[in-house]
């Protein structure tokens, strides 16, 4: 098993179209094509999947927690509020990596905080889509290093 998931949370299906001022040009589809990618060359399979429901969000956590060695996850604006998730992510014992297009730090207040930052191994943020590719990057020096 050499999986890595790619999780995507509420409102990322709408990235190309959704405010690009903020979020940028590149559509989900573009971004997950480039990590896939970026997976092959680092010798890994990737499996991604997007929902806009917490609960489903929590359930391919647990549905996964054995079959993949690691997720990268965007929790969109369950980064702010969801303790749930944030339970969900210290119960499943794989690392999980926190992505962000944006940096959370600079933007509204609400959305300076982060409840799930404490359960995952890193978080990137700020770069746009490279966040995402800096994610893996590190997700998988996590992995080759246990």
């Amino acid at each position: 098993m050499n999986k890595i998931l790619v999780l995507h949370g509420p409102n990322l299906n709408l990235l190309g179209e959704r405010e690009p001022e903020i979020y940028g040009s590149q559509t989900l589809e573009q971004i997950n094509e480039n990590l896939e990618d970026l997976a092959d060359e680092l010798g890994y399979k990737t499996q991604f999947f997007q929902s806009n429901h917490e609960g489903v969000l929590i359930d391919v956590l647990h549905e996964n927690r054995k079959k993949v060695l690691g997720v990268v996850l965007n929790p969109g604006a369950y980064t702010h509020t969801s303790v749930a998730l944030r339970d969900a992510i210290s119960a499943i014992k794989i690392p999980v990596v926190e992505v962000h297009l944006t940096d959370i730090t600079k933007r509204e207040d609400f959305r300076k905080i982060s409840v799930v930052k404490g359960v995952c191994a890193a978080t990137f943020m700020g770069e746009g889509a490279e966040s995402y590719r800096k994610a893996l990057k590190h997700l998988v020096q996590i992995l080759k290093s246990q």
